[in-house]
């Protein structure tokens, strides 16, 4: 891989920051492009296929406990988290249950991205996802009633066709690719982490700018929830993992599944049966999930 190309993806925090800061100031050109952010996902899914096989798949299934483990941390430590949370820093009751919403929810296609990034086990990442979104049809809504004594909708049909459309078939085609033109594939493979780098920190950059409005009415303290929130099941992630004896590649992946919510269900669902304030948690974790996983992923990359 050449030297430019090298040095530029093991700087993309910074990329993502820097274009982030330049949405929030100026989100006008990139609200013009909120169109793009299916394309740019399906585009950087369809990337990882090519550097994945059928065995990364089978050995995934022979990791049972594994796959069994993220899921039971996806729905209890984040939800817990998120209601202690609240509890410490005494939010209102909208800003406690955005917050809710964002820990019941499943993970989102970013945790794919940003485990091909950090050199994590993207085939586990991807299943993980899977698994979380089906399940995400009954465990939302029952988990945000237990804890939130509310009810909600969750829209399981919209959820299971994104999933499909974003994850699964531009992933299959790629590993079809793989397959067949394994030698072509060789001679691209290197480019392909460039691709998926240019492409997050552009969806970084349009979230931003979606949200800009809203982060600037934020006080300290729902980012500080946030950040928290995020921090915790990026630790208790890595670490379950690793008192199972895992090597580091399922550590990373798992910590990356547990810490990073499909935060965009949150906002919506938030927007639908709450009001605009519950919708700020998932809106702010939205960007903060991904620049602190892509801090996280440069850091893990430069050790592998």
């Amino acid at each position: 891989m050449p030297h430019l190309i090298i040095v530029f993806t093991r700087l993309f925090p910074l990329w993502a920051i820097t274009l982030a800061v330049i949405a929030y100031f100026i989100p006008a050109p990139f609200i013009e492009l909120k169109t793009s952010i299916i394309p740019l996902l399906t585009l950087i899914m369809f990337s990882m296929g090519l550097t994945l096989s059928m065995d990364d798949f089978k050995r995934v299934l022979s990791m049972p406990k594994l796959i069994i483990s993220g899921l039971l941390l996806q729905y209890t430590v984040m939800p817990l988290t998120a209601l202690a949370v609240a509890k410490i820093l005494q939010l209102d009751t909208a800003l406690t249950i955005g917050l809710i919403l964002v820990g019941t929810c499943p993970g989102g296609t970013a945790s794919n991205v940003i485990t091909y990034l950090a050199k994590g086990n993207v085939a586990l990442s991807i299943s993980l996802t899977s698994f979380s979104t089906i399940l995400a049809v009954v465990l939302t809504p029952a988990i945000t009633f237990l804890i939130a004594d509310t009810t909600i909708d969750v829209p399981a049909g919209k959820m299971l066709t994104s999933i499909l459309l974003i994850v699964i078939f531009p992933v299959g085609l790629g590993l079809i690719l793989k397959h067949f033109y394994a030698y072509r594939i060789k001679t691209v493979e290197n480019y392909l982490p460039l691709i998926a780098i240019c492409a997050i920190v552009l969806i970084i950059a349009i979230i931003t700018a979606l949200n800009a409005e809203q982060f600037s009415q934020l006080g300290l303290v729902i980012i500080l929830a946030v950040a928290l929130h995020n921090s915790v099941g990026l630790f208790v992630g890595y670490g379950s993992a690793k008192l199972l004896g895992y090597e580091a590649r399922e550590c990373r992946t798992l910590a990356i599944e547990v810490g990073m919510q499909n935060s965009g269900l949150a906002v919506a669902l938030a927007l639908k049966h709450f009001s605009t304030a519950a919708a700020l948690p998932g809106a702010i974790f939205s960007i903060w999930h991904n620049v602190s996983g892509s801090a996280l992923a440069y850091f893990w990359s430069k050790k592998s």
